[in-house]
């Protein structure tokens, strides 16, 4: 292994040990190009994961080795890292950092972080989302274009409702994220509730193509709408982080006229750079809006008054929830 080195990052200076360190066997990409990649991409990170409480996904030794998911604060972090106390829904609580600076992304990545997953809160009002999340699942027998074809439905929901519009990117995956910017003035549980009404919509909207069913066993052949992302302590991978699978894929931000022409292979760890050089960050504007929730909340009322459709389940790790349906595998409630 090289000695440790030092990199120069907007005025920090943050030291890199094992630089030489692989971490993508696959590729060749080493714990050094893991940094640059994200002093590469900086602004644009930064823009996704600044002022939020932020779980890093780590793996020391490689996306072979080992990996766990750190939600508190590292003891050695510096003092120049802020951080937010935040509510687990068990009751117990942790400081987790907040990124304001490139700076803290590269040295998050000193200790293997490969992907940073934030809280749609920011460390000021950590009670209150201001983004509505929306993570569209291709399920088995379902792949990206069904994914694609999904996102553009619900672009038009978000837009019937609120005339909200989305950001999208890849999940790194198979899969599509949606954002939208809102104010932070409802709960977790309202912001959930906004995200299960505009599933619901684009379910009738495509019957065969979408599903909010929880359970696996009912989901079929279609794109899952994971509502629960929205839930606390849920969290999605960053814009710009790098996903830990053997080609080092990156979370890519896109433009909606890119939303089925571009492909998640087309961006991983040493394409993004490049991308980025070229075109900047395509959702840099995302922070100079704030959408209302309000019509998607009038229709999850409406679903609930003329339909019947009252809340979902929640993750099994959650206490139960008021007004949750049953929290029980539908083959195993039939047989009991």
């Amino acid at each position: 292994m090289a000695d440790a080195v030092e990199l120069e990052v907007a005025g920090r200076t943050v030291r890199l040990s094992s630089p030489d360190k692989v971490f993508f066997p696959e590729r060749g990409f080493t714990k050094l190009d893991l940094a640059r990649y994200y002093i590469a991409v900086g602004p644009g990170i930064l823009r996704a994961l600044r002022d939020r409480p932020t779980t890093l996904e780590r793996y020391p030794e490689g996306v072979a080795g080992e990996n766990f998911f750190q939600k508190r604060a590292p003891k050695n972090m510096p003092d120049w890292i802020p951080t937010a106390h935040i509510t687990f829904p068990s009751g117990r609580s942790a400081d987790e950092m907040c990124p304001t600076e490139v700076a803290a992304v590269v040295w998050a990545a000193q200790f293997g972080t490969l992907t940073f997953h934030p809280w749609p809160v920011r460390r000021d009002d950590v009670d209150r989302p201001d983004e509505l999340r929306l993570d569209l699942d291709p399920q088995p027998g379902t792949d990206y274009a069904d994914a694609v074809r999904a996102a553009h439905e619900l672009r038009s929901v978000l837009h019937d409702y609120g005339d909200l519009r989305g950001w999208p990117k890849t999940s790194g995956g198979r899969g599509l994220h949606v954002f939208v910017p809102i104010a932070p003035h409802w709960t977790f549980t309202q912001v959930r509730r906004a995200a299960i009404a505009a599933a619901r919509e684009l379910e009738r909207r495509m019957p065969d193509q979408v599903t909010t069913a929880w359970w696996k066993e009912e989901r079929g052949k279609k794109i899952f709408i994971d509502y629960n992302q929205t839930a606390r302590d849920r969290t999605i991978a960053s814009a710009y982080s790098v996903r830990p699978r053997p080609h080092a894929p990156v979370s890519a931000p896109l433009t909606w006229d890119e939303v089925g022409s571009a492909l998640p292979r087309d961006f991983d760890l040493a394409t993004m750079p490049v991308r980025y050089a070229e075109r900047g960050d395509v959702h840099a504007d995302m922070d100079d809006h704030a959408y209302s929730l309000e019509a998607l909340l009038e229709l999850a009322a409406r679903d609930e008054h003329d339909h019947g459709l009252g809340d979902l389940p929640y993750p099994p790790e959650y206490p139960k929830m008021p007004g949750e349906p049953k929290r029980v595998q539908p083959s195993r409630a039939k047989k009991g």
